[in-house]
């Protein structure tokens, strides 16, 4: 199984500056390769492979006008033109979006080094070529198996991190066995994060919204200074700080919430959500990005993955919250508003969202064969 790990890194002022060369360095050989891709297309009509242009880099250096380009690990030039074959996939399979040209103003820079790096734990360094050992904070070891990529960021907060991806070379373990009992159903939503089929509300955090007086303090302070002066970066700084603080309060929490309903329970049943579509909703956007559902539900797939557990989906336009759980009876004039209803055929009284969990959980285990409704 793959796995990664992240490290913040303490680079000196010289490989600072071997960082942005290399930053920059990616940057224009995407920039480049995607020009080509386009041309090529549009000449010739077809694409042209990844491979020729890695020849086309050896190419460029010939050029006096590219020789910057021998001061960087030729690795990671050639991980660039993976990375832009990975966005045309993405592109032509899960229909993410045309791949766009990279802009140097973007404060998130990257690079890969496929190959060639070396921890050293003892000194506690990353050593990678043509930049040297850099000093990183090694807080855990990484597992036995084989090193893959790394990839050199750095935030918009102006930290650089490492990233290392691992293959420990294991299998998947099987999955456990599973049945009504040991199922959870999730529902989430807004105004509580989460509520499960047992009568559980995990309550929303709401990062965002409880920031928002001082995000708009600091976004205010950052419009007034004149562009391009040092305020005016010190300004940036103090909102991208606040926002990175709102990413990491959202993360941990996401992490502790799903790594306890993983533990407690064999499968978990979800409904699938058109977060995007949702997103048009003007009135409910923000509330809907704060409570970040993909990036929770992601977190619970791949835990699910290495703990042997199942993750079952049921379909976006199924009636979750429309159907009584105990009759089955639909009450079509189901609005937002209402929070509690009574069924008119057997009088149960029905929480709205404990009573979609708890559907949820029916129709996924329905599809399983498993229960009956």
């Amino acid at each position: 199984m793959l796995k990664s790990y992240k490290y913040r890194m303490y680079p000196t002022k010289k490989q600072e500056e071997l960082f942005f060369k290399h930053f920059g360095a990616s940057r224009f050989i995407y920039n480049w390769g995607l020009e080509q891709k386009i041309k090529t297309y549009e000449q010739d009509g077809k694409s042209i492979l990844r491979f020729d242009l890695n020849k086309g880099i050896t190419m460029l250096k010939r050029n006096e006008e590219h020789e910057w380009l021998k001061d960087v690990n030729p690795q990671s030039l050639q991980g660039a033109t993976l990375n832009l074959d990975n966005a045309f996939t993405r592109f032509f399979r899960e229909k993410k979006g045309f791949p766009k040209f990279k802009s140097r103003k973007n404060p998130v820079q990257s690079f890969s080094v496929p190959q060639n790096y070396v921890i050293n734990y003892k000194n506690n360094t990353v050593t990678l070529s043509k930049i040297g050992n850099v000093k990183t904070k090694l807080h855990r070891k990484l597992e036995e198996g084989k090193l893959k990529t790394a990839t050199v960021s750095k935030s918009s907060t102006g930290k650089f991190y490492i990233s290392i991806l691992l293959d420990d070379e294991k299998e998947a373990p099987n999955k456990f066995l599973f049945d009504e009992k040991v199922t959870i159903g999730i529902d989430v939503g807004i105004k509580e994060f989460a509520v499960l089929s047992n009568g559980e509300k995990v309550e929303n955090p709401k990062y965002l919204r409880n920031s928002m007086k001082r995000l708009n303090v600091l976004q205010r302070r950052m419009s007034k200074k004149q562009k391009g002066s040092k305020n005016k970066n010190k300004a940036r700084l103090a909102l991208s700080l606040l926002h990175e603080k709102i990413s990491k309060q959202r993360a941990d929490f996401q992490h502790k919430l799903s790594s306890k309903l993983i533990s407690e329970n064999q499968a978990l049943a979800l409904e699938t959500l058109n977060v995007s579509g949702m997103l048009k909703n003007h009135c409910l956007s923000q509330a809907i990005s704060d409570a970040s559902w993909s990036s929770f539900v992601a977190k619970l797939e791949y835990k699910a993955e290495w703990y042997g557990k199942t993750i079952l989906r049921i379909g976006q336009f199924e009636p979750s919250t429309k159907i009584c759980n105990v009759c089955g009876h639909y009450k079509s004039d189901m609005t937002l508003a209402i929070r509690k209803w009574q069924c008119p055929d057997c009088n149960s009284n029905h929480d709205r969202d404990i009573n979609a969990a708890i559907n949820i959980k029916k129709f996924a285990l329905d599809k399983q064969n498993l229960i009956e409704i």
